[in-house]
């Protein structure tokens, strides 16, 4: 028997925040996902979560399960224990239960300008990246956007305006790509008060990472460029 123990409210009918527990017998193998459908579809179909893919691949169903941030679709209920409690992301706006509004997290992101300035005109087929200048990027294209390391940042707890360690570590992954050319663009981005200089060095954002990156280190390599720049 196992007992999912899940934060429960609901801004539009008032009242404080609780805890509601649901008891079941799990089938072998079932993730935490898998027990959060199986609570809706048996027991409450009033339990609001967020899930697409179930393959730790889109970061909807990041949430807090016990004692860290983690993808519900990843994680096995066998290795959480017999307790399970169950809550959203934090430093965000409740919609209900589980699920938070996204928007100031993915308005973070939007301030880095995550997609490609041209440099130059653009070549007619495709830029040409070598081995070496792929393999610079490769430590920070793998980020889902989950939100897992934004909801464990202090720092993103008591600054509304941080931007963020999901930001920041993108913000790298086009400073650092050969074929980018608004480098100079996003490190002064970065450099303001809100960004790479307000980050305390805790690393909860590289110990709950599902995918393990290293958000830390992104923004440490960006500080370095910020005060050393060349651009």
């Amino acid at each position: 028997m196992v007992e999912f123990n899940i934060f429960r409210y609901d801004p539009d009918k008032g009242g404080e925040p609780y805890f509601q527990k649901y008891q079941f017998e799990p089938e072998k193998g079932m993730t935490i996902l898998e027990g959060l459908i199986y609570i809706n579809e048996n027991l409450d179909p009033s339990v609001a979560y967020r899930a697409s893919c179930r393959e730790a691949v889109c970061g909807s169903c990041a949430m807090h399960i016990n004692d860290m941030y983690r993808l519900a679709c990843k994680t096995q209920s066998s290795v959480m224990g017999s307790e399970i409690t169950l809550r959203p992301l934090s430093h965000l706006p409740i919609l209900k239960d589980l699920v938070v509004d996204l928007n100031p997290f993915f308005d973070h992101f939007k301030e880095i300008k995550p997609f490609f300035i041209p440099k130059e005109t653009p070549p007619q087929k495709e830029y040409i990246q070598t081995i070496a200048q792929r393999k610079k990027i490769e430590a920070w294209l793998d980020c889902i956007l989950c939100g897992a390391c934004y909801g464990s940042c202090p720092v993103a707890g008591k600054d509304e305006n941080y931007l963020g360690p999901h930001a920041l570590l993108k913000a790298l992954r086009f400073v650092d790509d050969s074929r980018d050319g608004g480098a100079k663009e996003r490190i002064a981005i970065v450099a303001r008060d809100n960004g790479v200089f307000r980050c305390h060095t805790v690393f909860n954002c590289q110990k709950v990472c599902p995918k393990d990156l290293d958000p830390s280190g992104a923004i440490a390599r960006l500080k370095m460029k910020t005060v050393f720049r060349k651009y």
